[in-house]
């Protein structure tokens, strides 16, 4: 069996994988994120937790967490997320700055990669880093 919560590509797979594959997956990794944060701290209703969730995994919510973590990365991460800053994508939501929106494909290009590299321990530090910097 498969253990998709716990996948590791090695990086020849990683570097080879689409941009906006990598982001596809750190959308939903930054969305977790936020997810299991929110009911941790006792925020559990229904309508409050999609509502806060919601703004934090904006466009505009995630070009601030870029900022809050963007000195702490490694030349690697770095990379990693001007690969997806810099990703042509086909559309962008009205309520979106295209440059918040580039931003934020940087930043999900980002948390992709380091969960698609096993790096939790990471994604949790630069993370915690973005949660520090909110409140």
């Amino acid at each position: 069996m498969t253990d998709y919560l716990n996948t590791r590509l090695d990086d020849e797979r990683l570097h080879t994988m689409s941009v906006l594959g990598l982001a596809h997956i750190g959308d939903s990794v930054y969305e977790l994120l936020w997810r299991t944060w929110l009911c941790a701290h006792g925020r559990t209703t229904s309508k409050g937790l999609h509502r806060e969730t919601v703004s934090r995994v904006c466009a505009v919510a995630q070009s601030k967490a870029v900022r809050c973590i963007m000195e702490s990365l490694s030349e690697e991460e770095l990379a990693v997320y001007k690969r997806g800053r810099n990703a042509k994508v086909n559309s962008v939501p009205k309520h979106a700055d295209i440059s918040d929106y580039h931003a934020a494909t940087g930043l999900e290009t980002l948390f992709g990669y380091l969960y698609l590299k096993g790096e939790t321990d990471r994604i949790n530090e630069l993370f915690d880093m973005i949660v520090s910097k909110e409140q």
